[in-house]
């Protein structure tokens, strides 16, 4: 199938539950010493109910829930991941996130570019992924593109 028969493509929903863990693993591995992240005093000290979540804390519910993950968006995109590479990523942060919020993840191919060139050329997916919690607010939008190489 050609890259450009991909755009509109939603790939499956899934869900996962925050974890107090999880969240200090992840500030923990990005170096991020912040106390908002593993200290509920320092966070309600800082206007959280709780520990909340460092910036990327959503690639975290992605890779672990099995279906957005590097070798799912290969398949599904038919990428070859020899050829792959991250292009930007933004975040748009709506609500706060806390440990026990049940987070959803809808992601679809938002736009498929094709470039050409004469070293070759690319395929440029754009993905939005929409997260709502357990009450159906949209807490999260994540805008990523992903860069095959011809």
């Amino acid at each position: 199938m050609a890259a450009l028969d991909k755009k509109g493509l939603k790939f499956k929903e899934y869900t996962m539950t925050v974890e107090r863990g999880k969240i200090k693993e992840l500030a923990g591995a990005i170096g991020d010493p912040n106390p908002i992240y593993s200290d509920a005093g320092a966070a309600k000290a800082a206007g959280y109910r709780d520990i909340t979540i460092p910036p990327t804390f959503m690639q975290v519910i992605d890779m672990w829930s099995g279906v957005l993950g590097f070798e799912e968006q290969c398949r599904a995109l038919e990428m070859n991941p020899l050829k792959v590479l991250h292009g930007e990523q933004e975040f748009e942060y709506l609500a706060d996130i806390y440990p026990g919020d049940v987070i959803s993840g809808a992601a679809r191919v938002a736009n498929v570019a094709v470039r050409t060139g004469s070293s070759g050329g690319m395929n440029i997916f754009k993905l939005e992924t929409r997260y709502t919690n357990q009450h159906g607010q949209l807490v999260m939008v994540s805008r990523a593109s992903i860069i095959e190489r011809h």
